[in-house]
């Protein structure tokens, strides 16, 4: 008997808290989630949203996908709180940074992926998170960046002028109402980037709230790390945790 996925849906992975220090000697908090039987084919570091607007390693596209991509997807996935972050894992240390010192958090995500065997580390930002992997992640050891929702506010010119002769591949996922960059402004912000790949997201918003935008940025993401999974299953046939999710 299958079940459907819901937003509420936990499937089976191997969860465990974990600690990053960074080259500052703060600690940040997190969790990795493994394939509960198999090795990961591929890691996926994600840098969540605003600091300051309660963005967290619980963002729901980072929650969602700790809780599915494992079980679908054979993925790692490694979620955190950047310095100064809170969620029910507990709270980091530090200060936000505006982009700045959270450079040195990627780096430690970086790094605990290397030291732990994780192969093919990606990094995903949404929103801030972006900013933070546009600025600090060019000479980092990475497979390369997915962008989800990218304001390019903390991000500027320069910064994106430096990624010209990076062999990194980058993706930038982009909402068609998004709040603060809409995909006819991003061609021309990005144009500097000629091998960036952008994708337009009819109909979606820069929170991508609803289950079918959360299936949509999940696909997304497995066919950059790994594109045999797809298309990811909207039912699982074993056993799996409920939780709620007022949030969808």
């Amino acid at each position: 008997m299958s079940t459907e996925i819901s937003s509420s849906s936990i499937l089976p992975a191997r969860r465990t808290d974990i600690e990053l220090i960074t080259s500052d000697n703060l600690k940040l908090v997190g969790e990795l989630a493994l394939p509960s039987e198999v090795d990961p084919v591929a890691t996926m570091l994600c840098l969540h949203p605003l600091t300051t607007h309660q963005g967290m390693m619980d963002s729901h596209i980072f929650r969602k996908a700790a809780w599915r991509l494992p079980a679908l997807a054979q993925l790692a996935v490694l979620r955190f709180n950047m310095r100064g972050a809170v969620s029910a894992r507990g709270q980091s240390q530090g200060q936000w940074d505006a982009a700045d010192g959270e450079g040195a958090d990627l780096r430690a995500a970086v790094e605990f992926a290397k030291s732990n065997g994780l192969p093919k580390p990606w990094v995903v930002g949404w929103s801030f998170g972006t900013d933070v992997a546009l600025k600090h992640a060019r000479n980092l050891d990475v497979a390369g960046l997915i962008l989800l929702s990218p304001p390019l506010r903390w991000t500027n010119q320069k910064d994106l002028d430096a990624w010209q002769q990076s062999q990194i591949p980058i993706t930038a996922i982009i909402p068609e109402l998004d709040d603060y960059l809409r995909p006819e402004v991003a061609i021309t912000r990005f144009a500097t980037l000629p091998a960036i790949e952008l994708i337009a997201v009819t109909g979606a918003k820069h929170l991508w709230t609803g289950e079918p935008s959360v299936y949509r940025v999940l696909t997304e993401i497995v066919a950059k790390l790994n594109p045999p999974a797809l298309p990811l299953p909207t039912h699982f046939s074993g056993e799996m945790q409920k939780f709620s999710d007022p949030k969808g």
